[in-house]
């Protein structure tokens, strides 16, 4: 066998990780993080373009990398993609549905309604339409790992920011429903809730955000939650000892203690 051959047939061998809102953020440092591990890529986003920009100047090829344009909350194009990832590149060992947004609502504006809409389908509808196309190859190979990006603001509702919170919680509850059906399968599903993370997303936030994280910090402590397929985890786990105290505090003491605090920028709102 020569060299070349031999080359190929260890790509070919190498894992293969399924990563959706992988142009930017925390998408983008997940993927750079599992290339350096020798991982095969199958990237999702709407700006496909941004995606092989940045492949072209990391010098990653497409020999270990496949894009796809597709918009999550397009159930046909998302499933599309996921199909193609199995026809040609195979069954993911790990399927990261991380598309997201977040942007705050007025539910006495009637423009918001859409906006709430909009949050559910991307979050939530999204992230079943990413799991679809595995689910079953999964349960006939007996294996796999599926990972939702839920946040902290699942834990507790903030004032402006009830779409996202909604939908956040949402993630958990689904993904804990998902994990019981199918932990007899061999299948492994991950809920990861960060905490703020230093992305598009967070940037106009008009509120403290502690513990804030590069996106490529995140991944680097969200890998090894991944590889051991831990039911659950807050990442950075300072974070996480904050949520448990949210979580308990009575309901009347935390309606005070957030009832000032700085309402998520609604869509439209000046920076």
């Amino acid at each position: 066998m020569t060299p070349e051959e031999r080359q190929r047939l260890e790509r070919e061998r190498a894992p293969l990780v399924f990563i959706t809102g992988a142009s930017s953020g925390i998408g983008r440092a997940l993927a750079e993080a599992y290339a350096a591990r020798g991982w095969r890529l199958a990237l999702v986003a709407r700006r496909a373009e941004a995606i092989q920009a940045w492949l072209d100047e990391a010098g990653i090829g497409p020999e270990q990398v496949q894009v796809h344009a597709a918009d999550v909350r397009d159930r046909e194009a998302i499933v599309a993609a996921g199909m193609r990832c199995l026809i040609e590149q195979g069954l993911p060992d790990v399927v990261i549905a991380n598309a997201g947004i977040s942007v705050g609502i007025d539910t006495a504006e009637r423009e918001d309604l859409a906006v709430l809409e909009d949050l559910y389908a991307t979050n939530v509808v999204g992230m079943a339409a990413t799991f679809h196309p595995f689910i079953r190859p999964m349960r006939l190979a007996r294996r796999g790992t599926l990972v939702g990006m839920a946040s902290v603001a699942a834990i507790r509702g903030l004032p402006g920011h009830g779409g996202y919170c909604g939908s956040k919680a949402a993630v958990v509850s689904y993904c804990e429903s998902l994990r019981i059906e199918l932990r007899s399968d061999g299948i492994r599903v991950v809920t990861l809730l960060p905490g703020f993370v230093d992305t598009p997303l967070t940037r106009g936030n008009r509120y403290a955000m502690p513990f804030l994280l590069s996106p490529r910090e995140f991944a680097r402590r969200a890998l090894p939650v991944i590889d051991r397929g831990r039911r659950h985890a807050v990442i950075p786990w300072p974070m996480g000892v904050l949520t448990v105290l949210m979580r308990w505090l009575p309901r009347r003491l935390w309606d005070r203690l957030t009832a000032g605090r700085g309402r998520k920028q609604r869509r439209g709102d000046p920076g």
